[in-house]
């Protein structure tokens, strides 16, 4: 794979799975002395286009965010759909998900991590931009997801 294949090398989010999202995001609100965010459900399929290993996923899952500083911490509890959140909460149980990058030109930067070994796992669309799930867990023991913004 080619030099800093992402066009940069800053972490903006790390993602967590969780049975609760009411409980969790309570206790890391305690724990950061801040208020409890909100959480929403992601979009249905036909908004969202969700995909996973290929095919369409009607997946949904409950987010909540916390902005720290330059980094977001983002809480993911996901429906019993098929989904990259589904399979890794049953496989690994609750924690660390992933770490994310935003990005410039989303399917270039998928054809190239794809040619590099890491195949996409799931994709879709969000109000204001599109996300990608990249199986990089072999190489660097994590998935990264792709973030571009309209």
């Amino acid at each position: 794979m080619e030099k800093n294949v992402l066009g940069n090398n800053v972490i903006t989010q790390i993602g967590v799975l969780v049975h609760d999202i009411e409980k969790t995001s309570q206790a890391y609100a305690d724990f950061f002395g801040v208020e409890k965010p909100n959480w929403f459900w992601t979009d249905t399929v036909d908004v969202a286009q969700t995909e996973y290993r290929g095919s369409r996923s009607e997946a949904r899952a409950k987010l909540a965010f916390f902005d720290m500083g330059s980094l977001q911490l983002e809480l993911i509890e996901p429906d019993h759909e098929p989904s990259t959140w589904r399979e890794s909460l049953d496989q690994n149980g609750e924690g660390f998900h992933h770490i994310a990058f935003g990005i410039k030109g989303m399917k270039e930067k998928i054809a190239v991590m794809e040619a590099g070994g890491m195949p996409l796992l799931q994709k879709g669309e969000y109000t204001g931009g599109r996300y990608a799930y990249l199986d990089s867990f072999k190489d660097l023991k994590v998935l990264i997801e792709l973030l571009e913004n309209d």
